[in-house]
């Protein structure tokens, strides 16, 4: 079979949908290679900075790195901003719902609001933007930890001279994340709290 037999799904077989599962199980297997390249398409993104959307991204994965934090929380750094390009009125969420089947509730909670918690940083410059707006979500467990991941990693990776990573130390990163069973509680840690940084992490990694 190289196609299924149907033109509407509910007259398909047993045999058509057999054939497509095991083609879309194929398709999930390339998901970080894909992202990888979607990355690389950030830099025609957004201009105006005084680096590019990967460059940026890259950066805030570098900060991450170098901080000492663990392998969710770079990629959720590495890819916070990846949907620039297709969704720049919710590129946070966009981000977060990729991110969501394959890292912890923490690292995807901080993606999905830190559009909310960058408006600290701006708000405040422009009519009609709420420079507060993260308060809607004061007291929830991950409050502290996205007001860390903006002033750390996000609003800080702007800076052309900065020395980040190339994309291919983090490739691995991201292939590894990607390759995960979705929404296996064992990754997705509900309710669980891990530091942004860890400073043995950190000392082994800027030494090593």
């Amino acid at each position: 079979m190289e196609k299924v037999s149907f033109t509407r799904m509910k007259d398909g077989t047993k045999e058509d949908y057999e054939f497509l599962t095991a083609h879309e199980i194929d398709h999930t297997r390339h998901t970080a290679d894909r992202l990888l390249k979607a990355l690389v398409e950030l830099d025609q993104s957004l201009s105006g900075y005084q680096v590019t959307r990967l460059g940026h991204s890259l950066q805030a994965a570098t900060r991450a790195w170098r901080d000492g934090a663990d392998i969710d929380w770079v990629t959720g750094a590495l890819l916070h901003d990846i949907g620039d390009i297709y969704a720049p009125y919710n590129h946070d969420e966009y981000a977060a719902t990729i991110l969501k089947p394959f890292v912890r509730e923490q690292v995807t909670w901080c993606v999905r609001t830190h559009g909310d918690f960058q408006m600290l940083y701006y708000g405040h410059h422009l009519d009609g933007f709420d420079e507060h707006k993260r308060e809607r979500h004061r007291g929830h467990p991950y409050f502290d930890d996205c007001a860390a991941f903006c002033e750390r990693w996000d609003q800080a990776s702007f800076d052309p001279d900065y020395d980040d990573l190339p994309l291919v130390v983090f490739a691995p990163m991201v292939r590894e994340v990607f390759a995960r069973t979705p929404y296996d509680p064992a990754v997705i840690r509900a309710g669980e709290r891990v530091a942004l940084c860890d400073a043995e992490t950190a000392r082994a990694r800027l030494t090593g």
